[in-house]
């Protein structure tokens, strides 16, 4: 471990353990007299997190019509995520308008706060000792005793998905599984892109996403290449971070069988193409999540890494995971992505035929 990130892991220790010092919260059940009118769900900082966060939070207002679901989020790109969702009351960069912040969160008490993490996170342990709320909940690790009326236990391998939804088992004091279909807020969709929607046939094309928020989840565009050369009788459509537009743009002008898009502008953008896709190619980012949300049939490329194939796995009903052999998605063989692809073709084919 780099001598920074070593530093900062140990801080965030150092400061948790202040915190439980200072804070002295007594472990204890929710008790629910009344339906809760209120509560803080802290959000991670990535748009697949996030995600994973919409069923619980579909699930509230679901179980709860009435209550208040405030989100505190750490930068812009969550904040703008979660301030197109009509299932939210309201939402807070917790690094801007302080007067706001104060004045609606800082200032009141809430029924419940939720903190998603299962690990010691700064911001994440800040804003649990300043926000006021009868009951604080999350998930356990030796820094959060203390910190939290509960600590919710379960297994390590649990999917992101679940974790959150197992909030409502506590509230609610139920044991059954609780489940609902991730979502992406509707958010406002460029010219280019409905002019581009309209070319698109649905159920024939092919997605490549060829970018990723970590490192390890690169191929390189060679490698892509020899993926679409492989397939010269499908249609590919190519998804980018702006980082990775040039990339996108090259494979675009390599391949006749790749058919050119413009650039997305926002995540909802991203998912009106995806949900018409026969299939989508991706490393493990937030694509893996975005299909999820249309049970679009998924191929994902996974580092060796096991909490990020379980506990953010794909949730689509079609799907194949490949997990390289090493911490880079570049060691992937090109054999073992082509056999896979073709094997999950064959099998949408005969659902196809089956349907018929």
């Amino acid at each position: 471990m780099k001598s920074g990130k070593k530093e900062k892991k140990t801080f965030r220790y150092r400061f948790a353990q202040t915190l439980q010092v200072a804070a002295k919260r007594q472990s204890r059940e929710y008790r629910q007299d009344k339906p809760p009118e209120s509560i803080v769900i802290l959000a991670k900082e990535c748009y697949g997190d996030c995600i994973m966060l919409t069923p619980l939070i579909g699930c509230l207002r679901k179980k709860y019509p009435a209550i208040s679901i405030y989100i505190l989020t750490f930068n812009k790109k969550i904040f703008d995520f979660f301030s197109a969702d009509t299932n939210i009351t309201a939402v807070y960069n917790t690094k801007k308008n302080p007067v706001r912040y104060y004045r609606e969160i800082l200032s009141k008490e809430f029924d419940l706060l939720f903190n998603p993490k299962d690990h010691p996170s700064t911001n994440f342990l800040i804003q649990t000792a300043l926000v006021r709320a009868r009951h604080k909940i999350s998930h356990f690790n030796i820094y959060h005793e203390g910190l939290y009326d509960q600590l919710i236990r379960l297994d390590s391998s649990t999917h992101e998905s679940s974790k959150n939804l197992s909030l409502i088992n506590l509230v609610d004091g139920s044991s059954e599984v609780s489940e609902y279909k991730p979502y992406i807020p509707v958010m406002d969709v460029s010219a280019d892109i409905s002019r581009f929607l309209q070319t698109v046939d649905a159920g024939r094309n092919i997605g490549i996403n060829i970018s990723t928020g970590h490192s390890g989840g690169h191929r390189s565009v060679e490698q892509w290449s020899e993926l679409i050369n492989h397939f010269k009788n499908e249609t590919f459509i190519i998804f980018s971070s702006a980082q990775d537009f040039e990339e996108k743009k090259a494979l675009e002008q390599l391949h006749k069988n790749v058919q050119q898009s413009p650039a997305t502008q926002n995540l909802y953008e991203v998912g009106e193409i995806v949900k018409n896709l026969k299939l989508l190619i991706t490393p493990d980012t937030s694509l893996i999540h975005v299909a999820s949300c249309f049970d679009t049939p998924l191929v994902g490329l996974y580092r060796q890494n096991p909490s990020d194939s379980t506990n953010f796995a794909p949730l689509s009903t079609q799907q194949e995971v490949i997990v390289s052999t090493t911490h880079d998605v570049i060691d992937i063989n090109s054999t073992t992505i082509n056999n896979t692809v073709e094997m999950l073709l064959e099998k949408l084919t005969l659902n196809d035929i089956v349907r018929q």
